[in-house]
């Protein structure tokens, strides 16, 4: 394919043919020609003498070559020599003012004069598309709003300092917010909207309000009590404040112009795990404000721009990259101290995008906007299937049978169930994707809704044609999109990932945009619009370095030529500076500041450090998540192909004070009178020296004004010309990804990047995680070519997200999806009913949600498929409960300390039965419990082998699974409330994540009583419903929790996390098995293999030759000690044999020795029958206590303790027996104990 950028003096590009059988452009014949280097040299010889290129490069087969070209027309092109014959080419594209045509038919060739050809199209195009390019991304940005007198279409992208501080002024801030919130316009459960421009609107003003409110409600905290640390204002505000905050440099960035500040952490009290705290998340909010204001009149709005853990917050102090809202916010000095709050509940740049987007899609074509927005019921087919209906299906059904369904009308001729791959209601669920231009797709847990979306784009993959746009496929995560991605690359390999971070290190890593991006080989163009804004931003760069020159660190004092050049003094004054001795000080007076220096003599002073470092001891805040979650969070906000998601890239100046004047013993008190001292005195070295430190500093103030008036105009090209490079980027991008096939992002990055995919004019869009996702990003996906919209979720189980709690609620209705609405006003759906996921045991704690619509595949009832839990005797699923009380940590997150423990213990009593921990999920609904329990798995000693532990939040759980769930409920108290335990759609998501084995801890009796969903569970797990005959009724819920030893079928009850300490993973019978070594072990039952046991006992085999018995334990390497023999044998005989008396050493060797060794061996056997004497009795005393409470609920402790002392010759033994029985569910425990049984 041959593309020709047209342009007065543009360069004229080449590309290779693709494939072998493509013609070659120069002659019309197949690649390669006889000899690729003739036809190179004659193309490009041909170029050269029209160019005046000294040296032109060959194509070659995908490489774009370049040289500058003339052409007359946009219709004609140049090129010598002429072909014998007319070029039959099967496709070729111009491009012209941003418009790409694509021509099919024949060139003519004419010659000319000197060998040079004109080759000119015979056809007009054929085609009737002109694909936009770079008019689409740029019109995106440089079309105006339509004029109106909506004040939401004017709101700029980062709130302007008045949104944050329109409430600070009002005396009655509850008045305020009253009137802010009656402003506000509701989301509609049902019923249709006024028109389009009032659904966005309702859309935008709850997204803004969601996003901005809580940096306000922090700004105005402060401002009342501008003095409380963060630790004094209301448990769980998530206020951070940061006091007192310097600039430290400006990094010009391709991303932008960005400013370093350097923080105390004064006001938190702690040091920061910046690596697991929300803090300061790339693309948060924050408000600054001068210390000597404290937000009473002046805030400044920024965007964290980039959060360097190495060489940025792992200082002290720590230091974070901004961008400032605006340009005319801009700040420069180095010296002026200011106070910094954000919300940590908050997360702007999640919506940011959005909100754009929703501005944007005033003056755009809103597909689909009758079902949308007027909400109409009957939905037809997308126009591309009403045009061409017969659809190829034979990639769902089996082999043999493909060709058959390779031509079907999927408006009249649906084919049986039988025939596919799928179950009845995936076969239903798969028409209506293909039919419908809003399809929607309800899949409960387990039902296999990702299968059903990869079959569909299978089918609309294999139907594609070769001209048609890529597939967008988006979802709420990124982990659910590299779920779906991994399933689509497994038969089609022609898909790019957009954004965010992929932890997929293989197919998807190398499919993300900037993976694809770096594997190209693109010449450079010096005319296209990145490299145009690149260089600009260069210059600009250049500039706004010279221009803060006079602020830099470590610089000499302000010159008095600059002074000069700023009108701060007049030449006459100059010249008074330059009349000092030049020379005095021995320094060059042609170095910048010299005459200051000399001027203010010893009235000039370094600075002081503005910002000494933190002193907190050890004390550091609890980690708000995992270094992962951290991950996921800020994923979308710096994608990879954004350069780096730590740092900003460009280059720095380093700005500081570095002297000062001296100004203890000045008169001068305001600017004005240095201003008229200044104007009646012309020689400054009449001035006093007491004046001079003062008036120096009234030069700094005034030059960093005036700079910061020029830096700030400066600012605002940089900020366009950071645009305009991204916009040439994605122009770059959109030539890549038109020759996709699919495209994947998350809802954040389809807002973020919607003016590139835009340009791509998709036609298919499907989002999965529909229904967790807020209405407004799935709005975003109605492009104006969009003809086709697949929604896929469940509604029921987990909502999206507010940072306000009280639009969850009504009037606002903000946490409802465009899924759940357009369900809520009967718009036609399908209904996936076969679950893979659960046994039937835990999927049938889910009817009071489901009913009996959720049926169970056969494979969950294949006990191979889903064996039972280790150590559990059939036991799969189990509610213990309980009523330890519930605590709150410092954010107001509830935690249950005991029940923690419990959940623990748990844990380890599966590990020890084998289960390896990868397959054990710990779900709880409050953050705080998950800190805990993640605390306390990592400190528990038999589990420090474990690299990770999956401890999540039920809400950060949705779309996973794992074969064994424990849910930590948490809550506990005499007040009943459970919180938003009593969320149907939480509950859903908490009960049917687990595969084959499902425990929760919690109180069931309050649950039950103030949740009708809870009670029915609690119900089910007593074994009162009959819902489902086949299960039977099973109960599952005590204040126990059931064990059972898989060596001896012996069952154990546990009621209290201590109970875990009386056993090992198995029950209380001794061991007694016999280990490899012949010993028999002397452990209490264990699951675990007796071949990883260490035998403890002494060792006693005959060492080599000598026949000494080992003196080590049975698990270590056989040794015996050898000690001279003055020391080991002296007392058994009568002489001391030393080195100087070889008579007594022989004589000893001949018979001494034997006779020592035959003593100490008689030893060794007496000490080991007293031994096994002993435990044989202690074992026999046990049997008998076992035998006589014959109780189930038994907790059994046989704990015997050998300290044996061979060097002294004898030993010490206590072996303890503790016999608890629990007697009621109040846990009344008998006790007996055996003490002291050996001496």
């Amino acid at each position: 394919m041959q593309v020709f950028q047209l342009s007065k003096q543009t360069s004229f590009f080449i590309v290779g043919p693709r494939r072998p059988s493509d013609k070659c452009f120069a002659y019309g014949q197949t690649w390669p020609p006889p000899s690729v280097d003739i036809v190179g040299k004659q193309l490009w010889n041909a170029v050269r003498l029209i160019s005046g290129d000294a040296a032109p490069r060959f194509p070659r087969p995908g490489r774009i070559v370049y040289a500058p070209l003339t052409l007359p027309t946009s219709a004609v092109l140049i090129q010598c020599p002429p072909p014998p014959h007319i070029l039959d080419y099967t496709k070729w594209a111009q491009r012209n003012t941003g418009r790409e045509v694509a021509l099919r038919g024949p060139l003519q060739v004419r010659p000319q004069r000197s060998g040079v050809a004109i080759l000119t199209c015979l056809c007009r195009p054929v085609m009737g598309t002109l694909l936009k390019n770079n008019n689409d991304i740029r019109g995106y940005y440089d079309a105006k709003q339509p004029e109106s007198l909506s004040d939401w279409l004017n709101k700029p992208e980062i709130p302007a300092p008045t949104e944050i501080m329109e409430n600070v002024h009002s005396n009655a801030t509850e008045e305020a917010l009253i009137d802010v919130i009656q402003k506000l316009r509701y989301n509609k459960p049902k019923g249709p909207y006024d028109n389009t421009k009032d659904y966005l609107e309702t859309q935008y003003d709850l997204l803004r309000e969601d996003t901005i409110r809580p940096l306000r409600e922090a700004v105005e905290h402060v401002r009342a009590d501008p003095w409380l640390d963060e630790t004094d204002f209301p448990n769980g505000s998530n206020i951070s404040i940061y006091e007192p905050v310097y600039i430290v440099s400006k990094v010009f960035s391709p991303r932008g112009l960005a400013t370093r500040v350097a923080f105390s952490l004064g006001r938190v009290k702690k040091f920061i795990r910046w690596h697991q705290s929300k803090r300061l998340l790339t693309g948060s909010l924050v408000a600054l404000s001068p210390m000597d204001d404290r937000f009473q009149h002046k805030c400044v709005l920024a965007v964290v721009g980039a959060r360097p853990i190495t060489g940025g917050l792992d200082q002290n102090p720590p230091e974070i990259d901004l961008f400032f809202a605006r340009p005319e916010d801009e700040e420069i000095d180095p010296s002026r101290r200011w106070i910094m709050v954000e919300s940590r509940s908050s997360f702007f740049e999640a919506s940011r995008h959005t909100m754009l987007a929703l501005q944007h899609m005033v003056r755009e074509p809103f597909p689909l906007s009758e079902h949308l927005v007027t909400v109409q019921r009957e939905v037809g087919p997308p126009l591309y299937v009403q045009k061409q209906p017969y659809t190829d299906l034979s990639s769902v059904v089996a082999m043999e049978d493909g060709e058959a369904f390779q031509n079907i009308n999927i408006l009249s001729d649906w084919p049986s169930d039988a025939s596919y791959e799928l179950d009845e209601s995936q076969s239903k669920a798969l028409r209506r994707i293909l039919t419908k231009r809003l399809a929607i797709v309800q899949g409960p847990p387990g039902t296999g809704k990702t299968y059903v979306s990869v079959a569909a784009i299978r089918i609309l993959l294999t139907n594609m044609h070769q001209d048609d746009p890529p597939i967008i496929v988006t979802c709420q995560t990124n982990h659910a999109l590299d779920q779906l991605l991994r399933y689509l690359a497994e038969f089609e390999p022609s898909f790019i990932r957009l954004g965010g971070r992929s932890k997929d290190q293989d197919k998807i890593k190398q499919r993300t945009l900037f993976e694809v991006r770096s594997n190209l080989r693109y010449e450079k163009s010096h005319g296209d619009l990145k490299s145009q804004a690149s260089a600009q931003i260069r210059d600009l760069t250049r500039n706004m370095q010279m221009l803060l020159a006079p602020l830099e660190a470590n610089k000499p004092p302000l010159d008095h030529k600059l002074l000069l050049r700023f009108g701060l003094i007049t030449a006459e004054q100059a010249v008074s500076l330059e009349m000092e001795d030049e020379y005095a000080m021995g320094i060059s007076p042609d170095e910048p500041g010299v005459q200051i220096e000399q001027w203010l003599g010893r009235c000039l002073e370094p600075c002081p450090r503005p910002l000494q470092p933190d002193e907190f001891g050890l004390d550091f805040e609890e980690e708000d998540f995992e270094l992962e979650q951290l991950q996921e969070l800020e994923a979308e906000v710096v994608a990879r192909d954004d350069d780096d998601f730590e740092n900003l890239y460009g280059k720095v100046t380093l700005l500081g004070d570095n002297k000062t004047g001296r100004t203890s013993s000045s008169s001068l008190n305001t600017d004005e009178e240095i201003k008229v001292l200044l104007e009646k005195t012309q020689d400054l070295t009449t001035i006093p020296v007491s004046e001079r430190g003062e008036i120096y500093n009234y030069f700094q103030r005034q030059v960093k004004q005036l700079i910061l008036v020029e830096f700030r105009r400066q600012a605002k090209k940089y900020k366009a010309a950071v645009l305009n490079r991204r916009i040439g980027q994605w122009e770059q991008d959109a030539r890549i990804l038109r020759s996709q096939r699919i495209i994947g992002m998350t809802t954040t990055g389809l807002s973020k990047y919607r003016a590139l995919i835009t340009s791509l004019r998709p036609k298919i869009v499907m989002v999965e995680e529909a229904a967790e996702t807020l209405e407004a990003p799935v709005t975003v996906a109605c492009l104006p070519s969009l003809e086709h919209l697949i929604l896929v979720g469940d509604h029921q189980q987990l909502r999206p997200h507010c940072q306000i709690r009280d639009f969850e609620d009504e009037p606002f209705n903000f946490n409802l999806s465009l899924f759940e609405r357009m369900v809520n006003n009967d718009i036609e759906l399908d209904y996936l009913r076969s679950q893979r996921r659960m046994i039937p045991e835990i999927r049938r704690l889910l009817f009071p949600i489901y009913g009996n619509a959720l049926k169970d595949h056969p494979n969950v009832k294949d006990a191979d498929n889903r064996p039972a839990v280790e150590g559990m005797g059939g036991c799969n699923s189990y509610f213990f409960t309980h009523e330890w009380p519930e605590s709150k940590d410092a954010n107001m997150s509830v935690l249950n300390e005991k029940e923690a423990d419990m959940i623990v213990g748990f844990f380890d009593y599966l590990v020890l039965n084998s289960v390896d921990p990868k397959k054990i999920t710990v779900l709880t609904f409050y953050n705080g419990q998950r800190k805990v329990i993640t605390k306390k798995l990592r400190q528990h000693r038999n589990l420090r082998g474990c690299a990770s532990f999956n401890v999540l939040t039920v809400d950060s759980y949705q779309g996973e699974e794992n074969d064994i769930v424990l849910l930590s409920l948490a809550r506990s108290n005499k007040q009943y409330q459970i919180g938003f335990l009593s969320v149907n759609n939480r509950i859903c998501v908490a009960l049917s994540r687990a595969k084959r084995g499902f425990y929760l801890f919690g109180n069931a009796e309050m649950l039950a009583c103030e949740s009708g969903t809870w009670g029915e569970v609690v119900e089910t797990m007593c074994g009162k419903r009959k819902d489902n005959p086949k299960i039977g009724p099973k109960q599952r819920i005590g204040y126990y929790l059931p064990l059972e030893c898989t060596n001896h079928s012996y069952k154990s009850w546990i009621q209290n996390p201590s109970d875990w300490e009386l056993i090992n993973g198995g029950c209380n019978e001794p061991c007694r098995c016999r280990l490899p070594c012949g010993h028999i072990c002397m452990l209490r039952c264990h699951p675990f293999d007796k071949a990883v046991i260490n035998c403890t006992q002494k060792c006693n085999k005959r060492v080599g030759l000598c026949g000494h018995p080992c003196t080590a334990l049975c698990c270590d390497p056989c040794s015996y000690i050898s000690k001279p023999a003055n020391t080991i044998h002296s007392y058994n005989i009568g002489i001391q044999p030393n080195g100087s008396n070889v008579k007594q050493w022989k004589a000893y060797a001949n018979g001494g020795a034997q006779v020592d060794d035959e003593e100490m061996a008689r030893k060794a056997r007496e000490k080991n029958a007293k031994i096994s004497q002993t435990e044989a009795k202690l074992i026999d005393v046990s049997i008998e206590l076992v035998k006589e409470k014959k109780s189930s609920n038994t907790n059994l402790l046989l704990d015997l303790e050998d300290d044996d002392t061979f060097h002294t010759g004898r030993i010490r033994s206590k072996t303890t027996l503790t016999y608890e029985a629990a007697t009621n569910k109040e846990g009344n425990k008998e006790n007996v104990t055996l003490l002291n049984l050996l001496d």
